[in-house]
């Protein structure tokens, strides 16, 4: 998750600013517990620890369900998020012109990819089981790879096929790529770097260094069988190719434009998720479907023309 620096989210910042809510956090990022717990530990009022606990449930840092206890109901308490990174200054994507009306949508499931090149650790995993085994490059062409809901590798890529629906009349104006993204780790590694390269049509739009691979807490879609100790979630980002440059979640980050991008009418459009062997932070991919990781999405492109 991001955070913008702005006084909209002052509210977040005040629910960090107490030692109490603070220690709060740390015994939370280690197991879940109830109001009772929390007040033994902190040897405070049951009343007191609820306080903190509304202040920290209404920044969005954690959250609470009322479950089942030896003395009747409890509110149980768990970590709403594991990561997140404050944005102290984005630069404005510029709106795109007012004519520009249309647009078409799609939704590519992260197994249905047209082209990889992967090397290990690697691996596919269904809503339901793991496909083919770990760290073998050879299932991920294996057919049931288009069922996966979770795929992984420490180098290479893959590569989808996004359909164009335009004709030889209509000009792309921008192209708008939403994913579940993270690094890719042994195991897992919330420290792990991994420069991400986003490739259109050929054509390098942008590279995006990835912060880790998430996997101290459990992603609230993932399928309970998966193992722990292993990748939970990624982070959700959006990226936008317009008239004025590449942008990663409303930031800059190439001067690559819509216009240098070669399209032709009734031919696809290939996107490329690359982590090159050579890369300054060599720390491989993961990609999430919507079943599995924290966002209930699959790979969601938007067309506009």
């Amino acid at each position: 998750m991001e955070l913008q620096v702005n006084q909209s989210n002052l509210s977040f910042f005040v629910a960090l600013a107490s030692e109490t809510r603070i220690r709060m956090i740390e015994m939370l990022s280690k197991e879940n517990l109830n109001i009772r717990e929390m007040a033994h530990r902190l040897e405070m009022s049951s009343a007191i620890v609820t306080k903190h606990v509304q202040q920290l449930e209404e920044a969005g840092i954690i959250h609470t369900e009322m479950i089942a206890g030896k003395r009747g109901m409890q509110k149980q308490c768990m970590l709403h998020l594991s990561t997140l990174s404050l944005i102290f200054k984005t630069s404005d994507i510029p709106e795109e012109p007012a004519q520009v009306q249309n647009s078409y949508s799609v939704s590519i499931p992260v197994g249905q990819y047209t082209e990889y090149q992967i090397k290990p650790t690697c691996g596919l995993a269904s809503e339901k089981k793991l496909i083919g085994m770990r760290d073998d490059p050879r299932y991920f062409a294996e057919p049931e790879h288009v069922s996966a809901q979770h795929l992984w590798f420490a180098s290479g890529f893959v590569e989808y096929r996004i359909p164009n629906y335009l004709t030889s009349r209509d000009n792309i104006t921008s192209l708008r790529i939403s994913l579940e993204i993270g690094s890719e780790a042994p195991g897992y590694a919330d420290n792990w770097p991994s420069d991400i390269s986003f490739i259109v049509n050929d054509i390098p739009v942008c590279i995006w260094t990835s912060p880790g691979d998430f996997g101290s807490v459990q992603g609230k879609l993932t399928p309970v069988w998966w193992e722990p100790g292993s990748t939970q979630h990624g982070l959700l980002k959006t990226l936008l190719v317009n008239s004025t440059g590449t942008y990663m979640d409303g930031v800059l980050l190439s001067d690559v434009c819509i216009q240098d991008i070669p399209f032709k009418p009734a031919e696809e459009l290939r996107f490329r998720i690359s982590s090159p062997e050579d890369a300054r932070n060599a720390g491989g991919v993961s990609l999430f479907g919507k079943c599995f990781g924290n966002y209930e999405q699959d790979i969601q492109v938007r067309v506009s023309y």
